[in-house]
């Protein structure tokens, strides 16, 4: 319901978007949420009372689409639409309608100086004058119809919000560097659960590397987690439909601990199947976790009430460039893992394994032959499933002069090609 007072202000306790995730061009807000209209800004607010997003209304905002959202790690991500469209714009090169432009460091090719436009940045602003507009308002006792939702709102201050971040980095173990490029699907709203720490490989290039030797979780340690995760992400469980099972090699858990922690975090989290659409469940795999992992696995991850998304560190099937960016494993090894992944996806309907391939300045000349020719002549039989990203390095200096060369092989390429931005949680 609406409820119009003083303060220019229009509160709604409580709406309710799609049940099922859809992509589209303008925000569509999914599932259950609160928002309260300012006459120059949006802000929308998640069934804890947490700010989630805020969209500017006048018409100098930059374009109707373009939004902030806070993370549950905390952070303000500006989601733009570019200052190009069509074919070769983002749509193309992110397979969505916007650009996330992070506020920490990652490896952008499309740098959008969102910070330099006072008018976007006056959101920020005005979000903590609401703030101080809903404190006085909750002292004097206005908008009564709305007053538990204003009192939600209060208790995250600055501070809390800050905690609640630091809070979930402590249930699982640490922050989540990197999230897998697939969970695009759900606009990076995950339910992270810790299985692994560490990784099989330290490889040289890697921006979002540990320093852990590779070594799993305990069954108890994945129950502890799943109590306290589900205690903090409290009312909001409910607009969840993904799960990460972090970190950066959960697939060399084996099949025990991942389908454990699978169904576990099914029943314990609430998901369920929303119209025809499955909750979606997402892991990294390394070539080695990903060629020892056995029929079997991916047998019982096709039973599972979810869709699976697999994501694989290819890099590279070009040796002089594996050993340059320093992965430990061969180019054989990675033609191997790739036409592993062909056959997976033509042969389970309910998991989809994707793979990661680097970009950069100073790679072999044969690297980017060698990655073209692999997906132009690649034995795919289902098309549409196994997505090839394509992530530019950090250090790359001009990373947007890789668009051309990009575009080249997506065009020729028998699997969709996107560009793969290092995003965390």
């Amino acid at each position: 319901m609406n409820f119009i007072q003083q303060q220019h202000l229009i509160i709604s306790v409580e709406k309710a978007g799609p049940d099922k995730l859809v992509k589209q061009s303008f925000p569509l807000r999914f599932g259950k949420y609160s928002e309260i209209k300012t006459p120059d800004f949006e802000f929308c607010f998640n069934l804890n009372g947490e700010i989630k997003s805020i969209r500017g209304l006048k018409p100098d905002w930059p374009h109707p689409a373009e939004q902030f959202k806070r993370t549950a790690g905390n952070d303000w991500i500006y989601y733009t639409v570019g200052d190009k469209s069509g074919d070769d714009g983002i749509i193309s090169w992110m397979g969505e309608y916007y650009l996330p432009c992070l506020p920490y460091s990652s490896n952008p090719v499309w740098e959008i100086k969102y910070f330099s436009n006072p008018v976007v940045m006056s959101a920020l602003a005005e979000w903590s004058q609401l703030f101080a507009n809903l404190y006085t308002a909750n002292s004097k006792g206005l908008y009564p119809h709305a007053k538990d939702l204003i009192k939600r709102i209060l208790v995250n201050d600055e501070r809390i919000l800050y905690e609640r971040s630091q809070h979930l980095n402590k249930i699982i173990g640490g922050r989540v560097s990197v999230l897998p490029p697939d969970t695009r699907h759900v606009d990076y709203d995950i339910i992270p659960l810790t299985i692994a720490d560490g990784c099989l490989y330290h490889c040289k290039f890697c921006c979002v590397k540990t320093q852990q030797k590779f070594q799993i979780r305990s069954k108890e340690n994945i129950y502890e987690q799943l109590r306290a995760l589900k205690d903090h992400f409290g009312d909001d469980l409910v607009n969840y439909h993904a799960l990460f099972l972090a970190n950066h090699d959960a697939l060399a858990a084996g099949e025990n601990l991942i389908c454990f922690a699978a169904e576990e975090a099914y029943q314990a989290f609430g998901f369920r199947q929303r119209m025809d659409q499955k909750p979606f469940l997402y892991l990294f795999g390394s070539v080695g976790s990903f060629l020892e992992a056995k029929p079997a696995l991916f047998e019982h991850l096709n039973r599972l009430p979810f869709y699976t998304y697999i994501n694989i560190g290819f890099e590279s099937i070009d040796s002089e460039t594996l050993s340059l960016i320093g992965k430990p494993i061969t180019s054989e090894q990675v033609k191997e893992a790739f036409e592993k992944m062909i056959e997976i996806n033509a042969a389970f309907d309910q998991i989809e394994v994707t793979g990661n391939f680097v970009a950069g300045d100073n790679l072999s000349p044969e690297h980017e032959r060698s990655l073209a020719d692999l997906l132009k002549y690649a034995d795919s039989k289902k098309q549409s499933k196994g997505a090839v990203y394509i992530s530019p390095l950090k250090e790359t200096s001009k990373k947007r002069e890789l668009l051309p060369r990009f575009y080249k092989i997506k065009e020729e390429s028998r699997l969709p090609v996107f560009v793969y931005l290092i995003q965390r949680l």
